[in-house]
């Protein structure tokens, strides 16, 4: 019945989503869709879909309502077919499922669902869920998830304390106070494996079963690695937000930054548009200040103590030592300094320096030192 009730809801989105496409009005209501439902179950070709809940079917077309919504205010990418190789998932609402001293009933299947859970320090009888939230990965996995109402958090304790992170691919993060976070390279650790597992899914025949296994293992292996990113970038963010009041970052362009062939594997796997979401809603969550300085701002290239700005400094040039005041920096820490200075003069409402100089900036978008920016050129690390 889980089955029959995924390829429905794969079902209704595809067809809604093509009748769309097709009439031009990707605009219609979610009261429009919902019709256009009915009229379908009254049909022989499509009577079948009577035979499963309502609800996920419902629910289908509210997130597809949404989908649009999110992708005309400019907050997502244009909504895609569902494929019955990827993820399959059914909500299902209150009118939908029974739930009673921890065993869970859904609509139209007779048996309890039989489920492991996964929170000790949760008792799972003393649950009152608002949704049922059925889903089954690529690799074969099922899983069920409740959504609860609960207290908002209480507000972390303060630090007094501020950072500012740089980000990069050597190194993960490094922040203004020195600490430094190793990349740890997911993918490129299972890239061995996960290349050996595509090869034998290339030399299955289409639709064989072997074919099936060996597509399995490849999820399998996907899978793993996003387990582990998920779970560094999780542990990472957490131990961010529970160290300072304030932190500053850099507003990068990922979605430009993974056009350069050469990076874009790299950054990828380090999921930096995953960190920023986390470090968004965490901070929200614990009542700290997130400041997202000016992608524009060049704190790569600025001295943290004077302020003198290199006219060039290549990636690959890891220190360098200041023309202005000689002073030796590590890139990526002399970064973060520049960040943190940039984020508390956001911070303060003015326009002063971001690395402390004693002046304003006219008319241009970056901090200025207070030193003459107009240096000859001169190679880094001289």
């Amino acid at each position: 019945m889980l089955n029959r009730t995924f390829g429905c809801v794969r079902l209704v989105w595809n067809k809604t989503l093509s009748t769309r496409h097709r009439i031009k009005d990707a605009s219609s209501s979610y009261r429009a869709t919902d019709t256009a439902l009915t009229e379908w179950k009254r049909t022989d070709e499509l009577a079948f879909l009577s035979e499963v809940s309502s609800v996920p079917l419902q629910q289908t077309l509210r997130h597809q309502h949404a989908a649009f919504q999110n992708f005309f205010a400019g907050r997502a990418r244009y909504p895609r077919f569902k494929t019955r190789s990827g993820r399959q998932s059914a909500h299902y609402t209150r009118s939908a499922f029974r739930m009673r001293d921890g065993v869970l009933a859904l609509a139209k299947i007779t048996a309890p669902m039989r489920f492991v859970w996964s929170f000790d320090e949760v008792d799972v009888v003393a649950l009152n869920p608002t949704m049922v939230v059925v889903s089954r990965e690529p690799d074969g996995r099922s899983y069920v998830t409740f959504a609860v109402d609960a207290e908002l958090p209480r507000a972390a304790e303060p630090t007094e304390h501020s950072i500012g992170v740089d980000l990069g691919l050597s190194n993960f993060l490094m922040t203004s106070d020195g600490v430094r976070v190793c990349n740890p390279q997911h993918l490129a650790r299972k890239a061995r494996n996960l290349a050996r597992y595509q090869r034998r899914l290339a030399r299955c025949q289409r639709g064989s079963n072997n074919r099936c296994k060996a597509k399995a293992k490849v999820a399998r292996a996907h899978r793993k690695v996003r387990n582990a990113r998920q779970d560094f970038l999780h542990r990472t963010t957490t131990r961010l937000v529970r160290s300072a009041d304030t932190i500053a970052i850099e507003d990068l362009n990922v979605a430009g930054m993974v056009r350069n062939r050469c990076l874009a594997r790299g950054i990828s796997d380090a999921g930096w548009g995953e960190f920023r979401r986390q470090l968004e809603y965490k901070c929200a969550r614990a009542g700290r200040t997130l400041i997202v300085i000016d992608r524009w701002y060049p704190s790569s290239k600025t001295c943290s103590t004077c302020g003198h700005l290199l006219a060039e400094l290549k990636l690959s040039t890891r220190h360098w030592t200041c023309p202005g005041c000689r002073t030796w920096h590590d890139r990526d820490l002399n970064a973060a300094k520049n960040i943190l200075a940039a984020g508390r003069a956001v911070a303060r409402g003015d326009s002063g320096d971001a690395c402390g100089a004693d002046v304003r900036r006219q008319g241009s978008p970056f901090p200025r030192s207070a030193l003459k920016q107009e240096q000859p050129a001169t190679r880094p690390g001289a």
